[in-house]
């Protein structure tokens, strides 16, 4: 067995980050919407859970923003002239386009992709699907740059493969690793691999119970494209349809109410359509793929965390890493450490007896992103990588005390500290984003990835 490590890619809030409430679903999105934003702040924030994750000894890198507001997307809509021009005329006659147009909703990158590790693929390469995010406009403009983005980074095609993105229409929206996890004994042996979807293969609401107050996102028939472009064989593969009354309490994707790391799936009661019959299956697929070998599956009763809270404080929504053998801990959103069922839980959850190696919380100020409907997971996306596929990656991707102190410096010359609705005509910050794009791709070693810089 060849000795891998996870790491964690998050996304740099990017310097359009605002609050226009573009993702109905999303209780965070909606209840915000209009709100004075403050871009500075949340690419900081953003930054000190990425170094407190290094701190703790995790590889931790970072994924660049998107050039936002897009003036090629606007340009496609007919508006014309200067890009200042475009910018006024589509304030004036399409708000809401330019809205979804300026959206750093692209911040969130566990949306951003899905990823299956060499050790579970049969040409024994990486492969990484952009995610179509078909189900908002605002997000589905994003994955060509992802597809650049993530060409620059994984460059090599003899150990990476980057697909294009599932053809996106009704029936095969793909929102990315949000509806994914992958389960193994530790990160360098064969994971199974569990999506999680809200639709059917023809568009329409998955067989049984059906959401009525918000759509679900996630094809199943997407899912299971993604496990035939990545190689994966039958027993790799597990699927599960969302509760659709979690998706109409604001449970967006599936990261929002399930998370899990290595051996251990951490899920509310309400997660999934035949819950039990969906656990019990995860454990026998997971048994076939390695002897001996347990699924250490904790399910939250509703008694103790409701989805309301849930969705509120974005606890699902924690990360959940391994910091040495028997170890993990939670990185939360400090929302759960104010709201009492939650932090009664998980200490409850930390001093269990048992196999489960939940050992220690971390909790981080996210304010910024939570207010827009993202916690700590949404802003990662994980990428289990050997020491060779490791080394072909630019150092400069990754949190080091220097690098921290670059990135930190780089915002505060960059970012706007309030960013108001009115503020995404300002062809001033237009301007300055690219500024900021410019000097950040020097920074991080990646050579010209964004239109404006290739013309």
């Amino acid at each position: 067995m060849t000795a891998a490590s996870e790491v964690n890619f998050d996304g740099l809030v990017g310097p359009t980050h605002n609050y226009a409430g573009l993702s109905y679903g999303n209780v965070a999105s909606m209840r915000h919407r209009g709100d004075v934003s403050n871009p500075r702040e949340a690419a900081l924030q953003g930054l000190a859970k990425m170094k407190m994750l290094a701190d703790l000894g995790l590889p931790q890198a970072v994924l660049p923003p998107h050039e936002r507001p897009s003036i090629a997307t606007l340009r496609a809509f007919g508006f014309s002239g200067s890009d200042a021009a475009v910018l006024e005329a589509a304030a004036r006659q399409a708000p809401a386009l330019l809205a979804a147009c300026a959206s750093a909703a692209n911040m969130w990158v566990a949306n951003a992709a899905t990823v299956a590790p060499s050790a579970d693929t049969a040409d024994g390469r990486v492969h990484i699907t952009p995610a179509n995010l078909a189900s908002k406009f605002h997000r589905a403009i994003e994955p060509p740059q992802t597809a650049r983005t993530f060409r620059a980074i994984f460059a090599d095609p003899s150990r990476f493969v980057v697909h294009d993105p599932v053809p996106s229409d009704a029936a095969s929206g793909d929102e990315g690793a949000a509806n994914h996890t992958r389960l193994a004994p530790v990160h360098a042996q064969c994971g199974l691999h569990f999506f999680v979807y809200g639709l059917d293969g023809t568009g329409a609401a998955a067989g049984g119970p059906r959401p009525v107050r918000y759509p679900p996102r996630q094809a199943r028939a997407a899912s299971e494209a993604i496990a035939r472009l990545h190689l994966l064989s039958a027993p790799q593969v597990c699927f599960a349809q969302q509760h659709p009354g979690a998706i109409d309490a604001g449970v967006f994707h599936n990261d929002v109410i399930s998370v899990g790391n290595e051996n251990v799936l951490l899920y509310h009661e309400h997660a999934f359509v035949h819950g039990a019959g969906v656990i019990d299956s995860l454990r026998r697929q997971y048994r076939r793929l390695h002897r001996d070998a347990e699924l250490i599956a904790i399910k939250v009763p509703a008694k103790h965390v409701t989805l309301a809270d849930a969705v509120r404080t974005y606890f699902f929504n924690s990360q959940l890493v391994t910091l040495g053998p028997g170890r993990m801990a939670l990185i939360a959103p400090e929302e759960c450490r104010t709201t009492s069922s939650v932090c009664r839980f998980i200490h409850e959850l930390l001093a269990r007896d048992g196999p489960a190696p939940i050992r220690e919380v971390h909790y981080v100020n996210l304010r910024e992103s939570m207010r827009n409907g993202g916690g700590p997971a949404c802003l990662r996306l994980r990428v289990v990588l050997t020491k060779a596929e490791l080394a072909t990656l630019r150092p400069a991707l990754f949190i080091t005390g220097a690098s921290f102190a670059t990135l930190t410096g780089w915002v505060r010359s960059h970012y706007r500290d309030k960013i108001a609705p009115a503020d995404l005509a300002d062809p001033r910050l237009l301007e300055e984003s690219r500024q900021a794009l410019d000097n950040l791709t020097q920074i991080l070693g990646l050579g010209s990835i964004y239109p404006f810089q290739t013309g």
